[in-house]
């Protein structure tokens, strides 16, 4: 950029205001639908915590590599642009691939036929009775081409012991699977139900790597041969081909590489665009109003996960060749993704070569460690990310169950959004009442009330009124956490240090979350998920402001607030001590001239 070029500071902040409105309006379309597209396919709640968890550490680990690297080289619009022509391309191969070979009923008309959920004889929770059959729990490999369809799902007291040992049965009249040590659901064609048991908290054992699909499984007199179990077993390695897996373990690892690569071309769009932006107004001394792009960021969201699932609700269960109506998320993911490639042609960016990002993200972590309240807040987006996890990945599935659609699912989304944009018009008078230690305890505890409320949903629309907590939860959490970046962090390293406290909830929290949460919705349900989740939050709150009070406040003195604001009275004191010694030299200059005059007379 040279240094004659005049710079439109207003022109650049709407063209950014802009572009981060559509990528986040495009994200918005389907990341947060995209755990139920995978529970449509057939995958566990472990799988699908394994995949979104990956997704979080890809971007953890890529994100500022790659932002680094398109600096070094001063190829960021090259990289912006790859980013929203790469990754639409990768995400819409998901929606090619077909499902796993599971007996499925149209998620569509769940509302109609919804009904509470129940418990098994053992005290164990159960899911809605009239819950898809492409969940989780009764995922069955389909053994005969003509099948039972699904009508509903009945949970008897007491399952006999013959059952234990039944082998797959292909006849006409039932279809079961066996399970080592318990009971088996059993589909049936005569009274079209499915049977499903206390076992329903331990599916693990219902992936048997070693029952082909086309044959039944092996009786229960082979459990007592120990040498061809080995034998078996070792053909059916890990580390073997993906031919002699089940369908649903292909299906598992295919999405994961699609996910890994989607995530590697998108990863890089946020901190690169970001880097060169504030390079951008810093060069042109604007740096303070850099953050008002944010709000844009979180109003397009709303408009993205809003619109998509008003789109998606009015539609038929099958629209075109017979195409499940999910897939309209991915095509409004790309449509606006390609609306962002203008903007991103003229978006303001600068490269400034004397700063080095990666050792300012060093100095950062040091400032943090340094200070032990800012410790106390990492530890807190720590868990926060750990808690939003259980929230983005499974509450979806939680509403689902209780007849909601994608309509209720989009406009309950879009009101937490905007309840969390709104928290600005708030943070003056909550900065009167509370101090931010506080307002990050309270932030906490009403994430921790919000997950608690949804283990006890009842209807489509039961989610909507704890979104409206989420202007605390997450607005007033934030900044709290961006009043602690400002108290810790030294003059040019807020941002830096800011990254560290997103990073580590958003990304690093956020990732081991779903694998966590994955693995507990699996064994536990998604009822004590979230009941679990807000208990942990809960009662960290409780110790927080304990640790808060034995923490010594180190608060350090931030010189480039202190010179903005006293910048009118530093000019006039300087401008009064120039003129003071202008007048001091003047007056001893004619005192001098005068004095030698008077000698020459």
């Amino acid at each position: 950029m040279k240094r004659n070029k005049q710079i439109d500071v207003t022109r650049a902040l709407a063209l950014a205001g802009t572009f981060n409105f559509l990528c986040c309006c495009a994200r918005a379309c389907l990341l947060p639908f995209l755990t139920l597209y995978f529970r449509q396919l057939g995958l566990t709640p472990a799988m699908t915590g394994l995949i979104m968890g990956t997704k979080h550490l890809i971007t953890l680990v890529w994100s500022p590599v790659a932002s680094l690297l398109s600096k070094r080289y001063n190829k960021r619009r090259v990289v912006i642009t790859l980013a929203l022509v790469c990754s639409p391309a990768v995400a819409l191969l998901l929606q090619l691939i077909p499902p796993t070979d599971v007996q499925q009923m149209g998620t569509c008309n769940m509302s109609a036929m919804r009904s509470g959920p129940t418990q098994s004889p053992d005290g164990n929770p159960l899911m809605s009775s009239v819950r898809p059959a492409t969940l989780w729990t009764r995922t069955l490999p389909e053994v005969n081409t003509a099948v039972a369809s699904q009508s509903a799902v009945t949970f008897p007291a007491e399952t006999s012991p013959e059952t234990e040992s039944a082998p797959f049965v292909t006849t006409k009249t039932s279809l079961s699977q066996r399970e080592q040590g318990e009971s088996h659901p059993q589909l049936s064609q005569d009274n079209t139900s499915v049977v499903v048991n206390s076992s329903l908290a331990e599916p693990k054992n219902m992936l048997q790597p070693t029952v082909s699909v086309a044959a039944p499984v092996r009786s229960k007199r082979s459990k007592s041969a120990p040498g061809e179990e080995e034998v078996e077993d070792g053909r059916f390695d890990f580390l073997g081909s993906l031919k002699v897996m089940d369908p649903q373990h292909q299906l598992f690892f295919l999405i994961l590489i699609i996910v890994s690569v989607w995530e590697c071309t998108s990863a890089p769009l946020e901190w690169t665009a970001d880097d060169g932006l504030h390079e951008y107004l810093d060069y042109a001394d604007a740096s303070d109003r850099y953050s008002s792009t944010s709000v844009w960021g979180l109003l397009g969201a709303a408009c993205g996960v809003g619109g998509a699932g008003l789109l998606v609700g009015q539609l038929s269960c099958l629209i075109a060749d017979q195409t499940p109506r999910s897939v309209v998320h991915f095509y409004c993911y790309a449509g606006v993704a390609v609306l962002a490639l203008p903007v991103a042609a003229y978006l303001p960016l600068y490269l400034n070569k004397k700063r080095d990002r990666a050792n300012g993200l060093l100095k950062a972590a040091q400032l943090v460690r340094g200070s032990p309240r800012a410790l106390l807040c990492a530890v807190t987006t720590l868990l926060v990310g750990v808690a939003s996890s259980a929230v983005d990945n499974f509450l979806l599935w939680e509403m689902q169950d209780h007849g909601s659609s994608e309509l209720h699912m989009g406009l309950s989304l879009a009101l937490a959004l905007l309840s969390q944009a709104a928290f600005p018009l708030l943070a003056g008078r909550v900065s009167k009442l509370l101090s931010p230690g506080r307002v990050l305890t309270v932030g906490a505890a009403c994430l921790a009330s919000q997950c608690f409320y949804y283990s006890f949903l009842w209807g489509p629309w039961a989610a909507a009124p704890a979104q409206v907590f989420s202007c605390f939860s997450g607005g007033a959490l934030w900044w709290a956490v961006k009043v602690q970046c400002e108290d810790v962090a030294t003059p040019g390293a807020e941002r830096s240090v800011r990254r560290i406290y997103s990073s580590l909830s958003l990304h690093l929290g956020s990732g081991l979350g779903s694998f966590a949460g994955g693995f507990a919705v699996q064994r536990f349900g998604l009822t004590w998920l979230f009941r679990g989740v807000a208990l942990g939050l809960m009662l960290w709150c409780v110790c927080l402001p304990l640790l808060q009070w034995k923490a010594p406040h180190q608060r350090r003195i931030n010189y480039s607030r202190l010179l903005a604001a006293d910048a009118s009275e530093a000019s006039d004191s300087e401008s009064e001590q120039d003129r003071d010694w202008l007048d001091k030299a003047m007056e001893e200059y004619r005192g001098n001239n005068n004095h030698g005059r008077r000698v020459n007379h």
